[in-house]
């Protein structure tokens, strides 16, 4: 009982979540990050109206 006692003051508890850190390649690829989805050329009305908003949000503060 005492060695797990001490044990957890020296290491923490562990609740087996988290993994450690991601490999490069475990990335979570979504078609919104891709060029052609956050310009709108894609054809999609709707992704050339969201394409228009980005922009214009991204001048706002330009002089």
């Amino acid at each position: 009982m005492e060695d797990d006692f001490q044990s957890i003051l020296e290491n923490g508890i562990s609740f087996g979540r988290g993994g450690g850190p991601q490999k490069e390649g475990d990335k979570v690829k979504t078609k919104a990050k891709k060029k052609k989805y956050i310009t709108g050329a894609h054809g999609s009305g709707s992704a050339r109206q969201k394409a228009k908003y980005r922009q214009q949000r991204a001048n706002r503060h330009k002089k």
